[in-house]
């Protein structure tokens, strides 16, 4: 096992916006692959440039759209959760914890949301810091977001469970 300063580690926190990126674009084609298996093509996924609408992807099935916030670790599973407000707003919002691995293999997965078609569960009133200093050495409260507890996400093992939260039933 990797210990923290092992230079394997360093990089998933120096280069911790490339590694988002590369687990999204994972979880995208094995969630489309998952779906391909079971005859499942009317699919749509819209990917967020950036999240100011508390959203990094969107995917849709019929009449049910899903906004997700991903969030990633390297924890065996998630802690305190910063979860922007703005996620609140959609119609069926949810937020995807990802367990990684160092050479980025995915799962198990944390979810936080509602059946398809729900709204996201009521959020704490608990208010994040930031996680960086200003330039004043503050770490200042963020606002806009709301904390999700750990033990307010459910575990999922396999992209299939993530799936069948996400968008319910999956027969063709």
């Amino acid at each position: 096992m990797a210990r923290r300063n092992d230079p394997v580690r360093a990089i998933h926190h120096t280069h911790s916006t490339l590694r988002e990126r590369i687990v999204e674009h994972v979880f995208v084609g094995e969630a489309l692959r998952g779906l391909w298996r079971r005859g499942i093509v009317d699919v749509e996924v819209l990917r967020a440039e950036f999240d100011a609408h508390g959203y990094d992807l969107v995917i849709g099935r019929g009449d049910v759209v899903r906004h997700i916030q991903f969030k990633t670790g390297m924890a065996k599973r998630p802690g305190k959760v910063s979860v922007p407000l703005a996620l609140s707003s959609k119609p069926a919002g949810c937020v995807l914890w990802i367990h990684v691995t160092d050479g980025l293999e995915l799962g198990p997965f944390y979810w936080f949301g509602g059946k398809p078609g729900e709204p996201l569960p009521a959020l704490g009133a608990a208010v994040p810091r930031r996680p960086t200093r200003n330039r004043l050495g503050q770490r200042p409260p963020r606002v806009n977001h709301r904390v999700i507890q750990a033990d307010e996400f459910e575990r999922m093992d396999t992209v299939d469970e993530v799936l069948a939260a996400l968008l319910g039933d999956l027969t063709p």
